[in-house]
C-alpha cells in the first residue's frame, strides 16, 4: 500500500537555497514544491494541498511575514516556518507574533530545520485535536480534556481562553501566562504542550521563586561532576530535561537579573552549558512562563530585563480570576465537590441555594484554588446531606465593603496598620492551606522566599 507523501511547499528567492531545502526534505521522503515569489507562493496555495510552508523573510515582491499572514487568513491549520537572517531575533519574534509556527536562521542547520518539520507536520496531521471538540456543555464544560486536566466553565471569557489555548498550542513561540495566584497557569501550559506537537515530550515545570539563587545556573543547565563543592556526580539540569518537550517556568519574576542573562542566551541560542563543560550542549525546549506580578511593571523598574520581556511575552495568555467569571462558581463548585468527595470515598452532599448564593457573593482572592480549599473545609463541617452557608464558613466582608472599608481608625500609625493587615492576611492564607508554606505563599500571590521573609520580619516563622 502506498502511503501519500507530504507536500511541503518551500518559498525563497535564492536558487541554492531552494535547491537545498528540496534535497533536505526529499531525504525526509517528503514532496516539495517551490516558488520564488509572494505572488508564485500565493498561487500554489490556491492550486494545491500542502501539509507545510518554509518561507524566506526577504522576497522580490514583499516579505515572509506577509506571507504568514495570507495562510492565518485563508489557511489557518497550514504550519509556516520562517526562514530569517543569522541573529535576527527581531524578525524571528515578528514572524511568530504574526503565526509562524517556528523558525530557523541562515545559515541553515540541518539538525534544527529537520526536527521543526517533524514537528510541524505532527501538527498538520491532527487539525481536529482540539479544545472545541471535546465539548463545552453545563453538565462538564470541560475543555481540553487529557487526562484528568480539564479547564472549566462556560463564561464567555472561558471559552475564549479555551479557543486561545486551542490556537496557541499548534504554534511553537513563547507564551507569557498571566494572572492572579490560583487562577490555572500551570494547569494551561500543561494543556497547552498536550494539544501540541511535544505531547510525547517532556513538561517540566520550574518554581523559579523556590530555587535558592546560589543553585539556579546548576538547576537550569547543570554541572559536571567535581565542578564545585557538592557535585559528587553529573547533573543534566532542566534544561536538558525537557528536551525535545516544553520548560514552564512559573514565578519567572522572580528570577534574578544574573540568572535572567543566562537565561536569554539559552533560549536566544537553543545551547546550554552545564557548569564545569568545555562545550555547549544543543537543546530544543519550547518555553512557557507564568507569573501572577507585571513583568511590564518589573521592566519599568529595572527589575527584569526588557530583552528577556520581549523573547518570552511573544504570545500572551490571560487566565481570569473567578471575580470575572462568577457564573462559573457554582459549576465549578460541584465538579470540585465530586473530585473531592471521591477522594475521601464519601457521598458527594448537594449544595443548599443559600450556599451557592454565598459562594457566587464571595470574591475569592485565592481563586480556583482557594475555592478548592473553602469546599475541602466545608466537606468535614457539613452533616453530610447538604452544604449550607455556615459549612462554607466565608468572611463576613462583602467584596463591595472591601472596596469601601475605613483604612485606619486613627488610632495607629499606617506602618502598624500595614503590618497588623499582613499579620492578618498571612495567618489566614496559614490556616487555609493548614500551614503548608508553599501554599500559602501561592495563596497570598508572593513567592516561597517573600513569605519566609515576611514571616521572619514578623517574628512569625514558627507558624
Amino acid at each position: 500500500m502506498n502511503k501519500q507523501k507530504h507536500q511541503v511547499l518551500v518559498v525563497d528567492d535564492e536558487p541554492d537555497i531552494r535547491e537545498v531545502l528540496e534535497l533536505t526534505l526529499g531525504r525526509m521522503n517528503l514532496e516539495t514544491r517551490t516558488a520564488s515569489s509572494l505572488e508564485e507562493a500565493r498561487y500554489l496555495l490556491g492550486e494545491f494541498k500542502f501539509d507545510l510552508c518554509l518561507t524566506d523573510m526577504r522576497l522580490p515582491d514583499g516579505n515572509g511575514i506577509e506571507l504568514v499572514r495570507h495562510i492565518q487568513d485563508k489557511l489557518p491549520y497550514l504550519p509556516v516556518a520562517m526562514i530569517t537572517a543569522f541573529g535576527n531575533m527581531e524578525t524571528a519574534i515578528a514572524a511568530l507574533k504574526a503565526g509562524a509556527f517556528d523558525f530557523v536562521s541562515k545559515p541553515l542547520d540541518l539538525s534544527d530545520l529537520r526536527n521543526i518539520v517533524r514537528s510541524a507536520l505532527r501538527v498538520a496531521q491532527s487539525p481536529t485535536q482540539t479544545v472545541a471538540a471535546v465539548g463545552t456543555q453545563a453538565t462538564t464544560a470541560v475543555a481540553p480534556s487529557v487526562g484528568s486536566r480539564r479547564l472549566f466553565g462556560d463564561s464567555p471569557v472561558m471559552q475564549k481562553v479555551r479557543a486561545m489555548i486551542e490556537k496557541f498550542a499548534r504554534g511553537q513561540a513563547p507564551i507569557y501566562i498571566s494572572g492572579e495566584s490560583g487562577t490555572g497557569k500551570e494547569l494551561a501550559a500543561r494543556l497547552i504542550h498536550d494539544l501540541g506537537p511535544r505531547l510525547d515530550k517532556p513538561f517540566v515545570p520550574v518554581n523559579c521563586g523556590a530555587i535558592p539563587e546560589q543553585l539556579m545556573e546548576s538547576e537550569f543547565f547543570g554541572h559536571k561532576k567535581g565542578s564545585f563543592t557538592g557535585a559528587v556526580q553529573d547533573k543534566e539540569g532542566l534544561f536538558k530535561a525537557a528536551d525535545g518537550g516544553t520548560l514552564f517556568l512559573d514565578e519567572v519574576g522572580d528570577l534574578p537579573l544574573a540568572m535572567q542573562v543566562k537565561l536569554l542566551r539559552a533560549i536566544q541560542e537553543k545551547t546550554v552549558r552545564p557548569i564545569g563543560a568545555q562545550t555547549e550542549i544543543k537543546v530544543d525546549v519550547r518555553v512557557l512562563c507564568a507569573t501572577h506580578r507585571e513583568l511590564q511593571e518589573l521592566v519599568r523598574q529595572s527589575r527584569f530585563r526588557q530583552d528577556l520581556y520581549y523573547r518570552l511575552n511573544v504570545i500572551q495568555l490571560h487566565m481570569p480570576s473567578l471575580r470575572d467569571r462568577p457564573e462559573d462558581i457554582p459549576q465549578l463548585a460541584d465538579v470540585l465537590c465530586a473530585r473531592l468527595t471521591e477522594t475521601l470515598g464519601i457521598k458527594s452532599p448537594r449544595f443548599t441555594v443559600e450556599s451557592r448564593e454565598a459562594l457566587k457573593r464571595y470574591s475569592f482572592p485565592g481563586n480556583v484554588r482557594e475555592l478548592e480549599n473553602i469546599l475541602e473545609r466545608a466537606l468535614t463541617l457539613c452533616n453530610g446531606a447538604e452544604i449550607t452557608p455556615e459549612d462554607l464558613h466565608l468572611p463576613v466582608v462583602s467584596k463591595q465593603d472591601a472596596e469601601t472599608a475605613v483604612l485606619l481608625d486613627g488610632e495607629e500609625s499606617l506602618d502598624d496598620y500595614l503590618e497588623r493587615i499582613e499579620r492578618v492576611a498571612i495567618e489566614n492564607a496559614l490556616v487555609k492551606t493548614s500551614q503548608n508554606k508553599t501554599a500559602a505563599a501561592k495563596l497570598l500571590g508572593i513567592s516561597f522566599r517573600a513569605l519566609r521573609y515576611k514571616l521572619e520580619k514578623l517574628g512569625m516563622s514558627g507558624s
